[in-house]
């Protein structure tokens, strides 16, 4: 199963006691998955759908736990797609009506289908409620990435207005979420690691936060290390090159000047050099009678890479 859908049953196993937090939750699953039908006398029913089982049951017990209500499932296969959906269906007008006005769907004692309010701010105003509308919101029609991967969070919506309340929501909680334009969809998303499991609190999925959290700190160690080697090997391509350099440049002025007219301590820095290649300024500094330190020994080597240029020009200027 996917990272996305164990968020998604861990939530819909996260039934509130609160009635008015169950409302909210119910708002965001007929808002986003319902469909409210009236006929020709305006009698309304409700259908919610999903294509998890778990989401469906919770639908279902929200309704019953809620309203004492009972409610009927259908079941429909895809054969074709190998999938299944399933349909909570709330048949009795004055059941779905009650419903509707609950949810503040409808404020009218006797509305039609225009009168059709998704996702009134009167059920999201205390926090709790506003914690429990999310969870709804994001079991109807949300989704995650792998976190392995990268890190997206969103809730696809069919109307604008939908959108910007769920993103109003979400940032109630000092959270940045934004809206783009998918096709004929709204989407609300979360980009940054930290703001995705700022949400997953918020929709209290902490068995699902403690996972994204373990696969953020892997993914940050293992950039630290990526990140040390990579210094620790430009340092080490660096040092290595100036070793080089220096090399020629001894190896230059031994074969064209020599040593005897230099000064003893260069002398001793180049035949040092010479014979020891590979070690850095500190090894090589300690090898020389008496030792001298890091600064001292590079001091020396610079000096004889600018007498090598300088004997280079001269002898440029002779050609």
């Amino acid at each position: 199963m996917s990272f996305s859908g164990r968020v998604r049953e861990e939530l819909a196993g996260n039934i509130s006691t609160a009635r008015h937090c169950q409302i909210a939750e119910l708002a965001a699953f007929i808002g986003l998955c319902g469909t409210i039908i009236f006929n020709r006398f305006d009698r309304c029913s409700i259908k919610i759908h999903s294509e998890n089982f778990l989401v469906a049951r919770k639908v279902f017990t929200l309704i019953e736990k809620t309203f004492n209500i009972r409610t009927d499932i259908s079941v429909r296969r895809n054969i074709a797609k190998q999938s299944v959906s399933y349909a909570v269906v709330v048949k009795r007008h004055q059941d779905a009506f009650r419903i509707l006005q609950a949810t503040k769907m409808i404020s009218e004692p006797q509305g039609d289908s225009g009168d059709i309010h998704p996702f009134s701010p009167l059920v999201t105003q205390q926090t709790c409620c506003r914690r429990a509308f999310l969870r709804g919101a994001y079991q109807a029609a949300g989704s995650m990435s792998d976190p392995k991967k990268s890190y997206h969070f969103e809730i696809v919506c069919s109307l604008p207005e939908a959108a910007e309340r769920i993103r109003e929501v979400i940032c109630s909680f000092g959270l940045d979420a934004k809206i783009v334009r998918r096709k004929k969809s709204y989407v609300v998303y979360l980009k940054e690691g930290s703001q995705i499991v700022d949400i997953l609190n918020v929709m209290e999925a902490h068995v699902s936060l403690m996972e994204l959290e373990n696969v953020r700190i892997l993914k940050e160690m293992r950039n630290s290390v990526n990140r040390k080697v990579n210094c620790e090997t430009a340092n080490i391509n660096k040092t290595v090159s100036a070793a080089v350099k220096q090399v020629e440049d001894i190896t230059y002025l031994r074969d064209t000047v020599g040593f005897d007219h230099m000064p003893d301590n260069l002398v001793e820095a180049a035949v040092a050099r010479l014979e020891n290649p590979d070690a850095t300024l500190k090894e090589l500094g300690e090898i020389l009678d008496p030792p001298v330190g890091k600064s001292g020994i590079n001091h020396r080597l610079r000096r004889l890479s600018e007498m090598a240029d300088k004997v280079r020009q001269e002898q440029g200027g002779l050609l």
